[in-house]
């Protein structure tokens, strides 16, 4: 049986069959934290073993849908058959061996085609690593490396990693660098444009005037500032979109002081918001673009591109990777954006994004508990009054068969896979609305 075609189609998606967590998954979960680090963030007794397109099996046979895609991953769905036949191609000839030492082709081809999709105008050049994070690390070398400048600036709220570079530039949690600093040096926090949802122009203000009459003013000079670092779209902050012009006003600041700017579409890219870059939604042109993710549809897969003047500052052994664009993710990646653009996905992305937040606006005036619904394609957020309204609304969907995520303080995300179709869009918002009620009314 393939992973393609094990889905019994006269199941019904969700479908649960035992209480949650089952038999099996109760003895799962009891070896799993004998052995494994208490530092895992675990939303809840979820024991996944196999899925196809938005739908997921557990270990004991209880059937989800998936409205998580794996946090943001599975892009192209569970188990896509070109992206499944991509991987079985490429593993029957090779199935590793280092692009940063010796000239692996697919590595180049990888780059290529996602170079293809570079919102920026001119050449530009790509770097392939494991993963968001050490995308994330590499551009830090690299605008300093490419400036001479030692600062960077993110920005709060931001998610950016959990390695030691990119954990300096997040500020979702204080959770985050809690027990682990000093951190890397020279990094510099601004405020995000949380403000601007309700007055854009105060939301500028904490900002553009905050980074020029306030940082710049009193902590740093700008002529020591390398980049800013920024998500299109927070992720782990809680799915905030930027007003219009507050990302052109970000840019021409950089601009004006020769700094660079790092898109990090780590979470926002690859087609989530119906754009293959959230940052498109602005007419912005970054100089770098950080991704992760969707990349692969699954597989360990990060990218930056840059700039080509940009990367090309840097030289041999500068920078490297031993598994960082390997043959099975590579694969896996170029399969993924051929079936995103074959399949029309960007385009469905928009639609279904469309459908949710219009059920989910409904659901809104029908709550007393939901104070906002936002987002751009099918990156989602629905934030309620407080979050412990939103914990219990997330395990009531899990109870359900929904999968859902928390993100931010009292935010639960959505950011269902690509290829979700309106039927399950319609089972989501009733099972979704189905918690709301249930939480609202205990």
């Amino acid at each position: 049986m393939t992973l393609d075609t094990w889905l019994d189609p006269n199941r019904t998606v969700p479908d649960l069959r035992t209480k949650l967590p089952g038999p099996l998954g109760t003895k799962l979960l009891e070896e799993d934290l004998s052995i494994t680090s208490p530092s895992l963030p675990r939303a809840y007794p979820m024991v996944p073993v196999r899925g196809s397109g938005a739908a997921v099996e557990d270990i004991d046979g209880n059937l989800f849908l998936d409205f998580n895609a794996g946090i943001a991953v599975n892009s192209t769905g569970h188990a896509h058959p070109a992206v499944v036949q991509a991987v079985r191609d490429q593993a029957e000839n090779l199935l590793h061996y280092s692009a940063s030492d010796f000239y692996l082709p697919i590595y180049s081809q990888m780059c290529r085609r996602l170079a293809r999709t570079a919102p920026m105008s001119g050449p530009t050049r790509v770097f392939l690593t494991n993963s968001g994070a050490e995308a994330v690390e590499g551009a830090m070398k690299l605008v300093r490396h490419a400036t001479g400048r030692h600062g960077i600036i993110s920005f709060f709220g931001g998610f950016h990693g959990r390695s030691y570079g990119a954990v300096t530039l997040t500020a979702s949690k204080s959770k985050y660098h809690k027990g682990f600093g000093p951190l890397v040096p020279g990094v510099y926090h601004a405020p995000y444009a949380d403000a601007a949802r309700d007055n854009p122009a105060e939301g500028l203000w904490h900002t553009i005037e905050h980074l020029e009459n306030v940082l710049f003013r009193h902590q740093v000079d700008p002529s020591e500032i390398a980049a800013v670092f920024v998500e299109p779209i927070q992720g782990e902050g809680g799915y905030i979109v930027p007003p219009p012009g507050w990302m052109t006003a970000l840019a021409d600041l950089c601009r004006s002081h020769g700094i660079l700017l790092v898109a990090d579409e780590v979470q926002s890219g690859a087609g989530r918001t119906g754009r293959m870059w959230a940052i498109e939604h602005t007419g912005v042109e970054p100089d770098i673009l950080l991704s992760a993710k969707g990349l692969a549809s699954g597989l360990p897969l990060g990218a930056f591109m840059a700039r080509a003047d940009i990367m090309e500052s840097w030289g041999t052994g500068a920078h490297g990777s031993t598994y960082g664009g390997s043959p099975i993710p590579c694969a896996a990646g170029i399969a993924t954006l051929d079936v995103i653009e074959s399949e029309k996905l960007l385009d469905n992305a928009t639609a279904r994004g469309e459908q949710i937040t219009t059920g989910l606006s409904g659901i809104a005036t029908r709550s007393g508990s939901i104070t906002d619904v936002r987002g751009v394609g099918l990156m989602i957020g629905v934030e309620f009054t407080d979050g412990d309204t939103a914990a219990k609304v997330q395990e009531a969907c899990f109870r359900r068969g929904l999968l859902v995520l928390e993100a931010g303080e009292n935010v639960i995300r959505m950011s269902p896979p690509l290829v979700i179709d309106a039927a399950q869009v319609d089972a989501a918002l009733e099972l979704f609305e189905a918690a709301v009620i249930e939480v609202e009314h205990v």
